[in-house]
């Protein structure tokens, strides 16, 4: 049977993606989740079971850039907030993980951005 809502079929969709793609302290994963108004982005050890570094568009540092933006553009802010900030913890390579949702206009822009903020995936 089909999925009753969009919300239960992208959450099947995550669970198996999941299945293959999980963080390990060496390589950790971006886990991307796009809500209607705002974008998140966290870097996670599954084997600690810990996330190791976050940025979204609700951040206090990331909240004044915001204002006016599309949220494409934002999705790109906090690319490469989250690429920086990796970076900063000594994270270069990670595997992407999007969260059950399709890879175009918000959630490439963020792995774009990330990519080009140095993070290798």
């Amino acid at each position: 049977m089909g999925a009753k809502n969009r919300s239960a079929a992208r959450i099947r969709r995550h669970a198996r993606v999941r299945k293959h793609v999980s963080g390990t302290s060496a390589r950790p994963r971006l886990s991307v989740f796009r809500s209607l108004s705002e974008i998140y982005a966290q870097v996670i050890d599954d084997e600690a079971g810990k996330t190791l570094v976050s940025a979204s568009s609700i951040d206090a540092e990331l909240r004044a850039k915001m204002k006016g933006l599309k949220k494409v553009e934002q999705a790109r802010l906090v690319g490469e907030s989250i690429a920086e900030r990796a970076k900063g913890t000594g994270i270069t390579s990670i595997v992407f993980d999007r969260g059950g949702f399709r890879y175009t206009g918000r959630v490439k822009a963020l792995a774009d951005a990330a990519r080009k903020g140095g993070l290798q995936f």
